[in-house]
């Protein structure tokens, strides 16, 4: 009670005042606002803003914790295959290990505590300057920016991009509820194209794997799609260890189990959209099915530089790379998305087709799902505005029927 007492004493203190919204930020995380409203008729409903983005953080944290394990573990196994060692994993000999967790938790956390620190200051700042509330919405891009990049880059090339991601992706646009474009997936795109070395190849994705190893030919850490691109063999390539994520990649893409799990998690707690989630889904698989019938007829041969990941088969596209994660995670953002059903379908076929397009026609970085997803964000008000006006006119021709 002492707590609750003084924070409300402070908030009386600071109201009115230009620090206000960065107080009632900190207040209202902590309690929530004893303020009601008056009169009129209201919608009263269990969810909220806060919930909504606690629900998707329980759903991403499996994905952060086997990230962390998996870190250390492909760590471990670079160097040991630096040796001659071959390390077949094995859940809870040798993966959930304390050793794994250590070199995992000292490489991801900080990657956690920049997104969360340098976010959350911007957000504080624009609330400060614009006279607005401190929204929640950044609580999920900050879970997610960690999660979709490599565990070695640098810190402070993750603080530009948080900088750039806040400003450009959100505040310009008005906040939280107003911005055209995924916050999270802004921030990757600017660390793509500022840091392309740092965010593609085949030595990033494994933490200090060539320094450890002592010689940079000695390992590669490079990803499957990496391997598919240059046409390399995947032999040895466990497809459950594809699936179960025992594999180099980001931070929390590589999981599928996890992913799926907690796609169901956000589709019974009706915060994800599973028409959005499905249709990216059916659109990779379509584009994946035309591209294996290419190489089928022999229209491109084995030479050819698009040939690897044309000839992955169709349903493999969805247990290597991101586009799983993408579909459940960042498709499904309901500010950016589409917001009728017809519209979901649309959006999210759209999103899986063009990911698996850029994925084979851009070998020389074979993941096209954040440049989809964005590019589907810009057409999404697009896309309803020609289904409602669909559903208009089939209203306006039965009224007519009607009324003849």
């Amino acid at each position: 009670m002492g707590l609750k007492s003084n924070l409300h004493n402070l908030k009386e203190k600071y109201k009115g005042t230009k620090m206000a919204p960065a107080f009632n930020a900190i207040h209202t995380f902590l309690y929530l606002p004893n303020e009601t409203t008056h009169g009129g008729t209201h919608i009263k409903a269990a969810d909220d803003l806060k919930r909504t983005m606690n629900i998707v953080i329980m759903a991403l944290v499996p994905c952060l914790i086997f990230g962390i394990f998996n870190a250390g573990y492909q760590h471990y196994a670079a160097i040991d295959a630096a040796a001659g060692v071959i390390r077949e994993a094995s859940l809870f000999s040798n993966f959930i290990t304390w050793d794994n967790f250590v070199v995992g938790a000292w490489t991801v956390l900080p990657l956690v505590i920049v997104s969360y620190g340098v976010g959350l200051i911007v957000e504080f700042i624009f609330a400060v300057i614009k006279g607005h509330e401190v929204e929640e919405g950044y609580l999920v891009t900050g879970m997610l920016v960690p999660l979709i990049v490599p565990v070695d880059i640098p810190l402070w090339m993750l603080a530009v991009a948080v900088i750039f991601g806040v400003v450009i992706g959100k505040e310009v646009f008005g906040g939280t509820g107003m911005n055209i474009l995924n916050p999270a997936l802004t921030i990757r795109a600017f660390l793509f194209f500022a840091y392309p070395t740092w965010m593609s190849g085949d030595k990033v994705w494994v933490h200090e794997a060539v320094e450890r190893a002592g010689t940079a030919d000695a390992i590669s850490g490079e990803t499957l799609l990496g391997a598919y691109a240059q046409n390399s063999s995947l032999a040895g390539i466990d497809y459950m260890d594809m699936f179960f994520g025992f594999i180099p990649g980001s931070v929390g893409e590589t999981s599928k189990l996890l992913i799926i799990i907690g796609a169901l998690f956000l589709i019974f707690t009706k915060v994800g959209s599973w028409r959005i989630i499905v249709s990216t889904l059916i659109g990779a698989l379509t584009m994946g099915l035309i591209f294996n019938g290419v190489v089928s007829a022999e229209w491109i041969g084995e030479s050819s530089k698009f040939y690897g990941l044309m000839n992955v088969p169709f349903w493999q596209h969805l247990i290597i790379g991101s586009i799983l994660f993408g579909a459940v995670y960042m498709a499904t953002d309901p500010v950016t998305a589409s917001q009728t059903n017809k519209g979901k379908w649309i959006y999210g076929f759209l999103i899986g087709f063009i990911s698996i397009m850029i994925r084979v026609f851009n070998p020389a970085y074979p993941e096209g799902v954040f440049l989809a997803i964005l590019l589907m964000n810009v057409f999404a008000p697009t896309i309803d505005h020609y289904v409602i006006q669909g559903n208009v006119k089939r209203r306006m021709k039965r009224l007519k029927v009607k009324t003849a």
